[in-house]
Parts: C-alpha cells; structure tokens; sequence
C-alpha cells in the first residue's frame, strides 16, 4: 500500500501547490478562471482523443465494468433520495444542504482520476477513467441538476442543461478519440504528436486549478453534517463499485481501475451548479475540500483492497 500512497501524492501535491498559488498575487480570479476553462475545454478533451486513439481495448471487461458502473450510481442515487424523509426528520440537513451532499456523494472528480490513472498505473487505466466518464458524465448531470432544482430555491432552465449536457466537451473528446480510430490511414503524425504534446499539459494544469478551488478555510468549522457524504464517496461508494464488479466477474487489474474512478473526491465545479440552483454552495465547497483532503488517505487503501481482491 506504501508503493500505492506514494504513487498518488505527487498528485496530492500539486493540488496544495494550486491553493498555495492562488494565495499570491501571481494571478488574479479572472486568470485561475482562465486556467480553469482552458484546462476544461482544451487540454482535458485532447488528452482523451489522444489516448482513446492510441487505446488497445482488447482485454478489459468493458461490458460488466460499465454495467457495475450504472448499478452502483443509480442504486447509490435511489438510497441516498429514499434517505431524505430519515435526514428531515431529525434536522440533519436543511433541503438545499441534502441537495449538496447528493452531489458531493455521487459526482466525481475526473481531473484526479485522469493524473492518478496516468502516474500510477499502465495505459489501460486511462483508457477505462476516460470511457467511465462517457459513461457517467450525462446521467450524473441530469439527476444533479434535478436534484438541485428540487431541493434548491430556484428552477432548472432544462434546454439550457441538455445542451450544455449535448456539448460537454469531456464527452465530445471522448467521442473524437473514438472515431477516429475508424480512419483508415490513422492520424497525419505531425497533428498526432501536437494533440500528444497538448494532452500532456492537461494533468498538471488541471490539478493546479482544482486546487486553486478548495477552501482549507471550512476544515476549520466542521459539521458532522460534512461526514455523511465524505464517508459514501470515500469509503462506501469504492465498496459497492469493487462489489458489483467482483459479482459481474470483473478481476486484476479492471478491478482495480474500475475501483480508481470510484474512489475520487468529488468535482469542484458542483458548486457552480449549487450556486446557479439555489443549493448550498457554501456546504459543497466545505465537503469537496473535506473529501480532497482526505482522499490522499482513503485511495491507497481502496486500491490496495481491490488489488488484493482482483487478485484472488
């Protein structure tokens, strides 16, 4: 497990480097903004055409990863709604904050996912990060953004959210690297190797501006209310990932990337949607930060259990 943490803290680390930045006059609210939507727009997208375009899928249990992937988010979903009446009861959490912790307990941090896949693990893994995110990135938004709105204090503009949805440019990146597998003379080398280059910058960057993010500043006042959705992203949402696999006959090494994805903080730009729909953004910001923190913990130990489970 030591091999496991150390391999995941370089990226831990750049994320502190990020929050550290943003506290010095470097650059200002509008350039970390600048970062940010170059990183989501650019960098993040063409590293996933480049690596689907090189991607040899032969070998990964594709269809019982996927299916074990859909199971887990919408029986965690389901749980987590039919929880409501139990949380309103006794006072736990007020709407708009149950409205945050169904987001925070599902959503899921890509950027992570993608640095952690590329430093630690063989070129399967991001192959399998960046078809979870095909997988997972349109249903997760739509019951995040009705969720809000129900929750919340304002209503959903629903064309704005299919759209938006339709022209994520994560899915249109995965999309891309997956046609044009289908060329029959693969990519001119010269545009191959500059979509290689641009991709590269994506990790560092990306990471950079998720710390930038985080408010260190809310560990200062926890809730309990805060543990509920760190304790099913970090521990409880790993666990029913890696079982329903292991169930599908999902073992070695797909178990373990599998697992990856389900062991991430949280995504930081929830707390857009939280803000647009009238949740708590200010209990979202306070839980990723929380999440992030702790997960330089709870990953090693989530994969080393699917390693050894994977194993038998």
């Amino acid at each position: 497990m030591l091999a496991i943490f150390e391999s995941i803290l370089p990226i831990f680390l750049i994320i502190v480097v990020g929050n550290l930045l943003r506290r010095t006059p470097l650059l200002d609210g509008a350039g970390w903004l600048g970062l940010e939507q170059i990183s989501y727009w650019l960098l993040f997208p063409v590293l996933l055409v480049s690596t689907l375009f090189h991607a040899d899928f032969s070998g990964l249990q594709l269809d019982a990863m996927m299916i074990a992937l859909l199971a887990v988010i919408f029986v965690t979903a389901a749980l987590l709604l039919a929880s409501w009446p139990l949380w309103r009861r006794t006072g736990s959490f007020t709407a708009a904050e149950f409205s945050s912790v169904f987001q925070t307990a599902l959503r899921w941090n890509s950027f992570v996912a993608l640095a952690v896949a590329h430093s630690a693990f063989p070129p399967p893994a991001i192959t399998v990060v960046a078809l979870v995110m095909a997988v997972i990135i349109v249903p997760l938004n739509i019951m995040s953004v009705a969720v809000v709105a129900r929750f919340g204090s304002h209503q959903a503009d629903w064309p704005s959210v299919l759209r938006k949805t339709a022209t994520n440019p994560l899915i249109l990146g995965v999309v891309a690297g997956l046609l044009l597998r289908f060329l029959p003379n693969g990519l001119y080398a010269p545009l191959d190797e500059a979509l290689t280059l641009t991709g590269e910058a994506a990790i560092g960057m990306g990471l950079l501006t998720v710390g930038a993010g985080l408010r260190p500043s809310d560990l200062l006042r926890p809730r309990l209310a805060l543990w509920v959705p760190v304790v099913i992203k970090l521990a409880l949402l790993p666990v029913l990932l890696g079982g329903f696999a292991y169930a599908l006959g999902v073992r070695g090494d797909d178990l373990v990337y599998l697992v990856l994805c389900g062991s991430v903080p949280t995504a930081t730009n929830g707390y857009v949607l939280a803000r647009q729909l009238g949740g708590d953004a200010e209990f979202y910001a306070a839980v990723a930060t929380l999440q992030t923190a702790l997960a330089v913990l709870t990953m090693p130990v989530a994969l080393a259990a699917a390693a050894a489970v994977g194993a038998s």
